[in-house]
């Protein structure tokens, strides 16, 4: 992990805290954008499949889903949007790319990340060719390479 310090991090950030106030998510909004060589290819937030009202699960205990449900999220991620999004407009773009995440908190400001965690994002971002993963830390914007990233998801453990 390394500690980001400048002005475009920021930008980015930013960027992904605007686009997370999009979403329609009822336990957390969050936003991420896919950047390659400062341009932003790749746009998302959480949201109910196709934003359906008939897809929502916000409500939904995630004890209740059966014990093969790996995703226990009730929306599609941010993340993945924005990463589907880049494949779609600018797939060329992808490898070597950064992706920025920000969750927001219940008075739409920006809310410091935990330690990765997300398995299902962060195979996809490797998969694809993301270099990087920036996530808001109370230390201050952190970038991870996306292997590292992956890694400590798989590890990650809700103890202090």
């Amino acid at each position: 992990m390394e500690i980001l310090e400048n002005s475009d991090s920021e930008k980015f950030i930013s960027e992904a805290m605007a686009i997370a106030k999009n979403s329609t998510c009822q336990r957390s909004k969050c936003g991420a954008i896919v950047v390659y060589g400062g341009e932003v290819i790749g746009r998302g937030f959480n949201s109910p499949v196709k934003n359906l009202e008939t897809q929502r699960r916000c409500g939904l205990e995630k004890n209740s889903y059966h014990k093969k449900v790996t995703d226990k999220t009730c929306c599609v991620h941010a993340e993945q949007r924005a990463m589907i999004d880049a494949l779609k407009n600018s797939s060329k773009k992808l490898i070597g790319a950064e992706l920025y995440f920000i969750r927001l908190d219940e008075n739409q400001n920006k809310s410091v990340s935990e330690k990765p965690y997300c398995t299902i994002c962060s195979k996809m971002a490797l998969d694809i060719g993301i270099k990087k993963f920036i996530l808001l830390h109370n230390q201050g914007i952190c970038s991870y390479d996306t292997e590292e990233y992956n890694k400590l998801s798989y590890n990650y453990s809700n103890e202090k």
